[in-house]
């Protein structure tokens, strides 16, 4: 599933494209690309149509292009495989393509905002916008806690948050409610370059420990931005259809066997939560 890094590469590169564009014409090929918006297909489009985007924005795994009443927004979460891509008008259609948004830009002309998924689990919907603090979010996002690279998220909240909690770390790290946008890959990352096994319980590690670890996630999904984030196939790509190459820099996700870059231990790969955890034995050692 596209995290965080992914899903800000995406919307990066559709802010420059999408921002001060005039919606000429939307067209739904796909009905279940709309799981998000109750109201159907038809309303979908005369929410858009004629309208201008003036911003582009993301909380965790979801991304919005707020409208430019400033009380709704077209927002967009990518599910398993969901892709957001930047097209010419007369491209033709993706293979998996449930929905194109055919815009008009004062200096970069026509263009299509293309949904395409090939799982059908992401979806798009207008939403509607709510105050959070200093900034305006669509209603379907209040749930999810800010994440570590947003400038407003709370430090010190987020390290009383994991010391509250008996769960282990890695859960913590995946509740969205805690800390959004991680995700499965970073955790493994993080938590290894902060040497913390992830079953270690949130309350036995001290402020220390968790402001370090809080330290690394950054680290990590900085560098994952830097790198376009991590593409193990062709579905997560940018607005341009390219992958990121952040897969060859992993030290513990996805190299369960292969000796630990750091203390040549073999990484171990468990089950964990219908997914995988990896670690390394050696230099994460379970208290």
């Amino acid at each position: 599933m596209p995290e965080l890094p992914e899903v800000e590469v995406v919307r990066a590169g559709l802010a420059p494209a999408a921002i001060g564009s005039l919606i000429t014409a939307v067209t739904v090929w796909d009905e279940r690309a709309l799981t998000r918006h109750a109201s159907g297909a038809a309303d979908f489009v005369a929410r858009l149509e004629g309208r201008t985007f003036a911003g582009a924005e993301r909380r965790g795994k979801f991304l919005w292009l707020p409208l430019a009443s400033g009380e709704d927004a077209l927002i967009a979460h990518l599910g398993m495989s969901g892709q957001m891509l930047l097209r010419t008008p007369d491209a033709p259609a993706e293979r998996h393509e449930r929905i194109r948004i055919d815009v008009e830009h004062a200096h970069h002309g026509e263009l299509a905002i293309v949904f395409a998924d090939q799982r059908t689990f992401g979806s798009l919907a207008v939403d509607d916008l709510v105050a959070d603090g200093p900034s305006r979010i669509p209603t379907q996002v209040v749930h999810i806690a800010r994440d570590p690279i947003d400038p407003f998220f709370d430090d010190r909240a987020f390290v009383l948050a994991v010391r509250r909690r008996n769960s282990a770390i890695k859960r913590i790290l995946l509740d969205q409610q805690v800390i959004s946008g991680v995700g499965n890959i970073y955790a493994d990352e993080s938590l290894w370059a902060a040497r913390i096994h992830p079953e270690t319980a949130g309350r036995t590690l001290s402020a220390q420990a968790v402001a370090r670890l809080l330290a690394e996630i950054r680290t990590v999904l900085a560098k994952a931005l830097a790198e376009g984030g991590t593409s193990f196939d062709a579905q997560y790509v940018n607005v341009n259809g390219q992958a990121g190459y952040f897969a060859h820099s992993l030290n513990a996700y996805g190299r369960g066997g292969q000796p630990c870059p750091r203390c040549g231990g073999l990484i171990r790969r468990e089950a964990f939560m219908n997914r995988s955890s990896h670690y390394c034995p050696r230099c994460q050692r379970r208290r």
